[in-house]
């Protein structure tokens, strides 16, 4: 239950403020299709972060437990940094597509997905974790949690949120976490 709730929160918060969350607005705004923008979301997190974890679950198998706590903990560190850099997402002038608001969806989030925080925090926890069920779990669902008031709301969401003050909680949130972590390293040392 652990693995799938620290991988909920810690998507959740990864996601705020980033480009992935601007995307969702932005197909929302676009298509105002909600349903379908949230199952492209959801489908594409699913897939994506299934190959992010299985790959993490694959590293975790050749690391000690201390420096698996290591680097979740350097890496969760890293991500509280790269959190202070606001995402931007530049909309491409295609506006005539006919695609589908759900494939549309998919693809892209799947493509954004790619590199993304979030991507890298579900390699780092189903390392931690080892459990791929409970980490894609948790990372799917803090996807969907994050980005469904985005798809349902659209534009009016993005002009009342204070994005600057969200990349700073979630920095901070980051930091504790690979403090957590790091702190975990030094216990392994006792």
């Amino acid at each position: 239950m652990e693995s799938f709730l620290v991988s909920l929160s810690t998507v959740a918060i990864a996601e705020m403020g980033d480009r992935t969350q601007l995307l969702a607005l932005m197909l929302a705004a676009r298509y105002r299709r909600p349903w379908p923008i949230l199952a492209g979301v959801v489908c594409a997190t699913l897939a994506n972060h299934l190959v992010a974890g299985f790959v993490g679950v694959r590293l975790g198998r050749f690391l000690t437990p201390t420096v698996l706590d290591a680097v979740v903990g350097i890496s969760m560190v890293g991500m509280a940094l790269w959190t202070l850099k606001p995402d931007t997402l530049e909309e491409s002038s295609g506006g005539g597509s006919r695609t589908s608001a759900f494939i549309a969806t998919l693809v892209a989030f799947f493509v954004a997905e790619i590199g993304d925080k979030t991507q890298i925090a579900t390699v780092a926890l189903a390392a931690a974790y080892s459990n791929l069920v409970a980490v894609v779990a948790g990372t799917t669902v803090g996807m969907t949690l994050a980005n469904a008031p985005a798809v349902f709301l659209g534009n009016v969401f993005c002009d009342r949120l204070p994005l600057k003050t969200l990349h700073y909680v979630a920095s901070g949130l980051f930091l504790l976490l690979g403090l957590l972590f790091i702190w975990r390293v030094f216990q392994h040392a006792v």
